[in-house]
């Protein structure tokens, strides 16, 4: 079992930046990929980033490449998703997920799942 607990949104004005972190608590987190999605009610819920068991690998959406940096710490059982030039339309709830191994762009290979952050960007 794999507690997740995302921390770091809030209110930003367009241009801005933001740093989320997923703190785990569990099982050895070095064995687990993470990723971020995030979702806006009425919406279906979107991949953002995924990283690898030793934070080697990441994966981005093209939504995210260039601005969103996904990385971690094992030591500190911790993934960073830090945002840059944050645009009005990165307004959604944030949320990490955890899964053995590999890590996956569909939400529905991912076992653990984080309560999730509010990012709201206004322009």
């Amino acid at each position: 079992q794999v507690a997740l607990l995302e921390s770091g949104g809030g209110l930003v004005q367009a241009g801005g930046s933001l740093r989320l972190s997923c703190a785990a608590s569990g099982r050895t987190f070095s064995d687990y990929a993470v990723g971020w999605f995030r979702q806006v009610p009425g919406k279906e819920r979107e991949f953002v980033a995924a990283i690898g068991l030793g934070g080697v690998t990441s994966y981005y959406a093209d939504s995210a490449k260039g601005r969103f940096t996904i990385s971690r710490e094992n030591a500190k059982n911790t993934v960073y998703l830090q945002m840059n030039i944050l645009k009005p339309e990165d307004t959604a709830a944030y949320y990490c997920a955890a899964r053995r191994w590999l890590y996956s762009v569909e939400g529905v290979d991912y076992d653990y799942w984080g309560q999730g952050t509010q990012v709201t960007v206004s322009s």
